[in-house]
Formats: structure tokens, sequence, C-alpha cells
């Protein structure tokens, strides 16, 4: 055999052997990732958060799942499937906030009970404020922790005149937050059920100027809780943007969108309030504080010079009242 031809042999086989050989290996090294995630699958699960969790989140069932996760990677602070059930999880608080997707650790989570849980409820620069309440100012007993309630203050207002107050209803805030109703910081019981109970006292989330200004109201007349819609986020958000309050972020970027929306979702306001007084209710109630007598000491022999005291409405039309020294008349305006 020419000694040419017998090289070209050599070398095509030893080539067919490298490729063999380079074959083999690829083959054995994408198996090696299918093999461990099989081992993954078949492996621990631990709990992982479903989204964001920032500091003060109070826990619900959509909060985190259990994910496959190395076994080498197993830390002992971990919730993991079969050993830390997450029954008692929904209405814990978390104190280290918490990405998606990142483990959720023992350690980040305050429990009802715990020394500083309603702390770890707050957000940053928020307080807590406790009001009492009855089955008629409280819903019913149909507000849970981490609902949204408006505050309404009802009072009588005294005057003058024939002494009887006018009546007004006003709400002073809006969008607080409930973290507890008494003792209770979650909706739902160990069993898994959300009973409606009355209660004595609802503790809100509120800013330092807004937990004064209940403070005050407190010991003005009467405060009532009013749920809100989950759907008034929208609104309230349109609401305050057409207010200036939020500035709206340049583009169309979603995340940017979505922190708006939260912004706004937590936030509690006292502004835009709204107020009623009897007459927007009865047309036989006040719409103004009743008017004080005016008493004037007339010179010897002179006659009282008029006093126009208060304009008022009345069922059948306005009225003037007119004070002449110590008498008091009531002319209807048209009259004499």
């Amino acid at each position: 055999m020419d000694v040419r031809k017998l090289a070209l042999l050599l070398g095509a086989l030893l080539m067919a052997g490298v490729s063999a050989f380079m074959a083999r290996s690829m083959f054995a090294g994408a198996g090696a990732p299918q093999a461990e995630a099989a081992e993954m699958q078949n492996g621990p699960q631990i709990l992982v958060a479903t989204r964001g969790l920032p500091v003060g989140t109070i826990i619900d069932p959509d909060s985190f799942r259990y994910q496959p996760w190395p076994k080498d990677l197993i830390d002992s602070a971990y919730y993991i499937k079969g050993q830390n059930e997450p029954q008692n999880l929904p209405g814990t608080v978390v104190r280290y906030a918490i990405t998606a997707g990142q483990p959720i650790t023992q350690g980040a989570l305050v429990k009802p009970g715990d020394r500083g849980f309603l702390a770890a409820a707050l957000g940053p620069g928020m307080r807590a404020v406790t009001v009492s309440m009855s089955a008629q100012t409280g819903v019913g007993g149909f507000v849970f922790p981490g609902d949204r309630v408006d505050l309404v203050l009802t009072q009588d207002v005294a005057g003058g005149g024939d002494g009887a107050p006018l009546k007004t209803s006003e709400t002073i805030v809006r969008n607080l937050r409930v973290l507890a109703t008494d003792q209770r910081t979650s909706s739902e019981t160990e069993e898994g059920k959300a009973p409606v109970t009355t209660y004595s006292t609802v503790t809100m989330e509120a800013t330092p100027r807004i937990a004064e200004k209940i403070a005050v109201a407190q010991s003005i007349g009467q405060l009532s809780l009013s749920l809100r819609s989950i759907a008034d986020n929208t609104v309230e958000l349109e609401r305050a943007i057409a207010a200036g309050e939020v500035s709206v972020p340049d583009g169309t970027d979603p995340k940017a969108e979505k922190r708006m929306l939260l912004q706004i979702a937590s936030r509690p306001s006292d502004t835009d309030t709204t107020y009623v007084v009897g007459g927007d209710v009865s047309r036989f109630q006040r719409r103004t504080v009743p008017a004080k007598p005016v008493e004037r000491q007339a010179g010897a022999g002179a006659a009282a010079a008029p006093t126009v005291v208060a304009i008022t409405q009345r069922p059948a039309g306005p009225l003037v009242r007119v004070a002449r020294g110590n008498t008091i008349t009531d002319v209807p305006v048209g009259g004499n």
C-alpha cells in the first residue's frame, strides 16, 4: 500500500476517534443538568415570596408559595415543606423587606402577640392611633384588619337664639388602614374563618398630623367608621393626579405606575373633606349656627335703633331677625 494513502487513513481514523470522544462528552454534560433538575424536583421545597414584600406588609395566603431548592443551600431559618407548615403565617407582618422569589425566613416575620408586632406593621413615618367604637359606629363588625376606612365626626355646634344646636357630620380623614380590632390583628381565626364580631376599639395607621387631628376629634364629638371599597384605589389615584398631589412618571413604565398606585393606596389623607349639616338632611333643621341675641341699652326717652342680627332660612322662605333693644323680631323677606 502506498505510504501516502496509509497516512491519510490513519489521520481519518484519528479524527473520527476525537469526534466520537467529543460527542460523548457533550451528551454526558447535557444529561447532568437534567439529572440535577430532576433531583431538585424530588428534593426539598421551601417557601419563597410571590411578590415584593416591603417592611410592614401583612402576610396573606397569596404572598408565598413552595419552590424546589438545592439541598446544599438549605438553611435552618427557611420554611421547609414537611417541617415548617405555613398555616399560621397569614396575619404575620414583614420585619425585613423581602424581594420576589426570595426565601422567607422565620426571623423576617413577626407574629401577632410578639413584641414589636404593631411597630413592624407600621409603614415608615406612620403612627398607630386607637379610637373607641360600637356596633353602630364600627360598621356592625364588618371591618377587619387590613381594610381601608374613612373617619366621620358627628357633633352638635352650639349657638344662641332659641338654643337649638346645629347638627353636623364631617369626613375628617380618608383612606386609613385598619391595623387591629380590639386585640385582633388578623381577620381569620386559627381555623381559617373570618367571623363577624363586634369590638370596642379600632387601631389605625396614620401620619403624625392626622393622629393629632383624630385625638382632638375624639374630644369634640362621636367618631364613626365608613368602610371603603377595594375599587376606590383607582378613583383615589385620579383625584390625587387632578389635584397635583402626585406627579405622573414620564413614559409608560409599568413598574413606575404600580409604585405610584401603591403610594396612593397606602396614604391616608385629610384634604378635600366633605361635610353635611342638618339642613341638608331635613328642611326643618338648620343650615347655620343660630345667632345670639344682641342686647342694647337704649337711652332714656330714645327709641332703640333696629339692628339686623342674622339672616336664616326656613321652609317657607328666608327671614331677617331684627333686634330692637331687648326685643327680637323675625321679619320674612318681603314683609314689613
